[in-house]
């Protein structure tokens, strides 16, 4: 039986996840639709054919009118809890958008909702889903390389050519660090299965940019096996764009291995052992990709009573790490992870 899903926020992305992501998940059904806008709830009816009788201006109509099991947030950030929460004390499972929320604070009141009402709240960090970054986590996971040292990930995009009036990305608060970054920070997590301890972080505003604030940085990060990560992102790069999941370099023990994912050129792996030609490693079969394999998972992982790889309480650790990017970069000194107040 299909996992019964409440939808909230229909605005242009949220609209893109009802009309090409669920439809092809039949593991889930959408029963809702959510818009504090009408007007978007009205382009939700026509872009995608759903009925009137569908569609709330609130969760908690939503809720009352639905025999949902699950909730779906594709709102802006400032959503993300007070609908996360309102969908946990109603007992309904959760699966919401990256970052998942606006504070640590606000992350750890919603984990433990959950743990109390005793539901699944996962995070989509959809660049997991692939088949690079799987292979990847495999390779360091066995050993055959031997340990890692360092880390260079690169991304560039060149999302700068939009008018500037009613452009909202141009005006998000730290467009490069939590609106992309928070991506590459989670997929460190991830391939390297390390947490970090110590960032340091710069983010700059080049003059032609159009954006408000820094959509351009660059941070050293460092692990707690060992591992240090250069990282370096701009959403305003003249130079060749990456992939989505950026270009990556890891520097083993006996060798490196250098990967890409999500974007124009397919997935691809390849190790070079020290003294030997590269060879391409053979990427595992993925059922369902990026979103699909998130909202694929989500559904299982309620089906099962488990909780996901990207639950609230593994992903605050991913968040902690990018509020730590903010921080440092706001701060301009380095952050320590994980240390406690006094």
């Amino acid at each position: 039986m299909a996992l019964k899903v409440i939808q909230v926020g229909m605005g242009g992305w949220g609209r893109n996840w009802a009309k090409n992501v669920v439809p092809n998940v039949k593991a889930v059904d959408l029963v809702g639709f959510v818009d504090l806008e009408a007007a978007n709830l009205k382009l939700t009816q026509k872009e995608i054919g759903v009925p009137a009788e569908k569609t709330f201006l609130t969760v908690e109509d939503a809720i009352a009118g639905t025999d949902a099991d699950a909730v779906l947030i594709t709102t802006f950030l400032e959503g993300h809890i007070p609908v996360t929460l309102a969908a946990l004390e109603a007992g309904k499972h959760v699966l919401v958008e990256k970052p998942f929320a606006p504070t640590l604070e606000d992350a750890t009141k919603a984990i433990e909702t959950a743990r109390r009402k005793k539901r699944v709240l996962m995070v989509s960090q959809n660049y997991r889903f692939n088949p690079a970054p799987i292979a990847v986590r495999k390779l360091i996971e066995k050993g055959t390389l031997g340990k890692v040292g360092s880390v260079y990930v690169d991304f560039r995009r060149y999302a700068n050519t939009a008018p500037v009036a009613g452009h909202k990305h141009y005006a998000i608060w730290h467009p490069l660090l939590v609106d992309m970054s928070i991506h590459h920070f989670d997929l460190m997590r991830m391939v390297l299965g390390q947490e970090p301890t110590r960032i340091e972080c710069r983010t700059w505003n080049p003059s032609w940019s159009r954006f408000k604030t820094a959509p351009s940085g660059a941070a050293t990060i460092d692990f707690d096996k060992g591992a240090v990560v250069s990282y370096r992102g701009s959403w305003v790069s003249t130079d060749t764009q990456t992939n989505w999941s950026g270009d990556w370099r890891i520097e083993c023990e006996k060798g490196v291995i250098e990967w890409t994912s999500r974007g124009e050129t397919p997935d691809s792996v390849t190790v070079r052992l020290i003294g030997k030609q590269p060879k391409a490693v053979a990427l595992p079969r993925v059922a369902r990709l990026d979103r699909e394999g998130c909202l694929d998972a989500f559904a299982k992982a309620v089906a099962r009573g488990e909780q996901p790889d990207t639950s609230g309480r593994d992903n605050i650790k991913t968040l902690a790490l990018m509020f730590a990017a903010v921080s440092a970069a706001d701060a301009g000194a380095a952050i320590v992870l994980g240390k406690k107040k006094k």
